[in-house]
């Protein structure tokens, strides 16, 4: 049975099939988060800090670290990507006991990341270009970590499954010229959106099968990738989700949390409810309000992708005793639990095995 190991100092996480699904926290990745680039030059690291006890307290595996950051000082990644790489690294393994995946399109960042992650992190990641696996391989070889490989060359990226399934086959196959096992090859066949290809999700199911059956790797996606552009997107990424691990995908690189309310929001919940005559209690907290309401919560915490997650890896039966399915219904007790029933809040940090 495929197992691809991910290790912090104190912590292992195995990416199998006969394995509950590893959540791969996404958020600490400035892409497209101006605030979050912005706070990163200028050397404000609140958000990443907050970005990773939230995601570890809704249910990721592994926390994804991406330093992305075009500097409007210097522009050069080469030059700025290695060193913020290295010191968030250091930052959030300190924060945090989950293993780490070190993401990055600069080679020197990678290294970097691996020079500072303790344990034995993932690589994201290598593709089918030829420039990219002979800079890729080697630091995989030499660091023996897993790496993600992604199903594009030098071609870009192929609307046809078949030739998506051709490249992640020459990867595993150059990976083993290096002494690289398809175990630590983990392939994300690429999910493209539902709204611009409406076989998107039949593609990716039945790639993923065959990348399992006739490769034997485990898999990855960006999974949100599935609902770009469209309404509703929880609502496809949580029918995604299990489906896409009924076929064989072993691990996902998402967003586990559902994001606080905002107090406009919440403020313009008031002014409708106010309108509408209700006389709410005085002092009430802004949290028992959005609770009342069927708002959300004020704070971070598991979003509704995790429950998807949960009950899929209880109906597969990777989920033993539903022990992880029952502790996250939980209703929060006095002193913090961090168990949620169905409007619960997470609570304190919890260490898991």
């Amino acid at each position: 049975m495929t197992r691809t190991i991910v290790e912090s100092k104190t912590k292992t996480a195995i990416i199998g099939f006969d394995q509950p699904f590893c959540v791969i926290g996404e958020r600490i990745n400035p892409t497209g988060r101006k605030k979050l680039a912005a706070e990163l030059e200028a050397g404000d690291f609140s958000t990443v800090e907050k970005d990773a006890i939230a995601q570890v307290a809704a249910g990721a595996t592994v926390l994804d670290i991406n330093a992305g950051v075009v500097y409007n000082s210097n522009p050069n990644p080469n030059e700025t990507e290695p060193p913020l790489m290295r010191k968030i690294v250091e930052l959030v393994q300190g924060l945090v006991d989950v293993p780490l995946c070190i993401d990055s399109s600069v080679p020197g960042a990678l290294e970097a990341g691996l020079e500072a992650c303790e344990g034995r992190p993932l690589l994201n990641s290598v593709t089918g270009e030829e420039e990219r696996l002979e800079h890729i391989l080697p630091l995989v070889k030499k660091y023996n970590v897993p790496v993600v490989a992604i199903s594009n060359d030098d071609t870009g990226i192929s609307e046809d499954p078949d030739v998506r399934f051709a490249v992640a086959k020459k990867i595993v196959q150059r990976a083993a010229d290096f002494g690289i096992p398809a175990h630590d090859i983990v392939v994300d066949p690429l999910v493209m959106p539902i709204g611009a290809m409406a076989t998107a999700g039949q593609q990716v199911f039945a790639l993923v099968r065959r990348l399992r059956e006739e490769l034997g790797v485990n898999t990855t996606c960006g999974a949100s990738n599935i609902s770009f552009g469209l309404p509703n997107r929880h609502g496809i990424n949580n029918a995604f989700l299990p489906m896409a691990m009924g076929a064989g995908m072993t691990s996902a690189i998402m967003n586990p949390v559902a994001l606080p309310i905002t107090q406009k929001a919440i403020a313009e919940k008031k002014e409708a409810v106010a309108a509408a005559g209700i006389i709410l209690p005085e002092g009430m907290d802004d949290e028992t309000f959005v609770t009342m309401f069927g708002l959300g919560s004020t704070l971070p915490r598991a979003g509704k992708e995790m429950e998807a997650i949960r009950a899929a890896n209880l109906l597969t039966n990777n989920d033993a005793h539903g022990a992880e399915w029952i502790r996250f219904n939980k209703p929060p007790s006095a002193d913090g639990d961090e168990g949620r029933g169905r409007g619960g809040r997470a609570g304190s940090r919890r260490r898991r095995a």
